[in-house]
């Protein structure tokens, strides 16, 4: 297998100018006299470029171009490989959460039997479950037209089958030789549990009989109440 000629001392490689190029300028790549620092770790002014650099250098950071267009440039003194690790995860966090809502479609006609109808459902409760909408419609041909009824009947039913995932959006139009409604899904709320009730107050424990020195083990037999003093007599003068 034959490599490509490599380019002569000196030349214009391609290849090592797109493995250089970096969203931002860092460091020794910044080449202008002066700059405005911004920043927690700084205190905000304009430094040049050598006494930026020796700060970044200082806190073992990079300097890093984040606004080329000012004048002077705005830096700020950054760990760059964890500024460029923190903005990639955003991104496909962003993303992951802006997925693109699509509208699904259901057919039916007017003569639809059950089986069908309970299949169809299904697969628009699996739409609605994923964030999509639903676009239910039924299809007159011919004389079929004439039972415009039993078409509304039918998405009717069916809105009453999908009120736990989707919320109508309109009622049953006809558009054509179509009827049809779009149901959009519903916000599913986080269930929360329910705050415990009070406690039933307990029975108050009876006093606890201390066991005098000496006697054997076993339950403790009750103590008869101490008996009232005698009245004294009263003394003769």
């Amino acid at each position: 297998m034959a490599f490509p000629p490599r380019p002569p001392r000196g030349a214009f490689n391609p290849r090592f100018r797109k493995e250089q190029q970096q969203e931002h300028r860092t460091n020794h790549m910044i080449r202008v006299p002066q700059v405005r620092l911004v920043g927690d770790n700084v205190e905000v002014g304009v430094y040049s470029i050598q006494e930026a650099l020796r700060m970044a250098n200082d806190q073992q950071l990079d300097l890093v171009e984040i606004s080329p267009q000012a004048d002077p440039p705005v830096c700020k003194i950054i760990d760059y490989n964890k500024f460029l690790y923190e903005k990639k995860k955003k991104e496909k966090e962003m993303k992951a959460n802006s997925k693109v809502s699509e509208v699904k479609e259901i057919r039916f006609t007017p003569n639809t039997d059950d089986h069908d109808f309970d299949f169809k459902a299904k697969h628009a409760e699996s739409f609605l479950k994923d964030g999509n909408k639903v676009k239910a419609y039924v299809q007159f041909k011919g004389r079929a037209i004439q039972f415009k009824e039993r078409g509304e009947l039918l998405i009717l039913k069916f809105a009453e089958r999908l009120a736990e995932f989707g919320v109508l959006e309109s009622l049953p139009k006809m558009e054509g030789k179509r009827m049809l409604a779009i149901w959009a899904p519903k916000s599913q709320k986080k269930k929360t549990d329910k705050p415990a009730g009070p406690k039933e107050p307990r029975e108050p424990r009876p006093p606890r009989q201390e066991r005098p020195e000496g006697t054997p083990h076993g339950p403790l037999k009750a103590q008869a109440p101490a008996a009232a003093p005698a009245p004294s007599e009263p003394k003769g003068e």
